[in-house]
């Protein structure tokens, strides 16, 4: 959050020099203690912010090779002659605990061609599959195997448990 605070104040002031750096780190230090404050934030878990960053890239940069795939694969269903789609329905349970990894399962499933999330319900999810072949590995699919690495602990500084 704190760095969050010094780009955007930068970015607003419109110029990079010495006294707006300055004024920026002054400024961004007093929102942030009044976030800890009132909002409920600490430094900890700011830390813990900061080190799920690459996870997160890393999550982000397979989510986007896995919609770049499954386009090709709709190209080739859609110019094939013989192509003759079988739409399926799946119902699976993830194993996924977080309510906020779950709803990031559903949207990466709806957001990878030729797949819908119809309805998450706790760990149920019921996907549409324009073809019966892509319903093949939804459940354990590579996304949630990836998610998963969100939940298991992390290490971080002595006593802090995590959010």
């Amino acid at each position: 959050m704190v760095f969050v605070f010094i780009g955007l104040f930068i970015c607003f002031c419109g110029r990079f020099t010495a006294e707006a750096v300055l004024f920026s780190l002054l400024v961004s230090a007093a929102l942030f203690a009044f976030c800890c404050r009132f909002l409920g934030y600490s430094f900890k878990r700011e830390l813990r912010f900061l080190r799920t960053l690459p996870l997160a890239a890393a999550y982000f940069a397979f989510l986007l090779g896995e919609i770049v795939r499954a386009n090709f694969r709709l190209l080739r269903f859609i110019y094939s002659q013989k192509y003759v789609p079988e739409p399926c329905i799946v119902t699976f349970t993830t194993g996924l605990r977080s309510p906020i990894l779950r709803t990031i399962l559903a949207d990466s499933i709806t957001l990878t061609p030729g797949t819908i999330t119809l309805k998450a319900e706790g760990n149920v999810l019921k996907v549409h599959c324009l073809d019966k072949s892509m319903a093949e590995g939804l459940e354990n699919s590579l996304f949630e195997k990836r998610l998963r690495r969100f939940e298991d602990p992390l290490p971080g500084p002595a006593g802090d448990p995590g959010p």
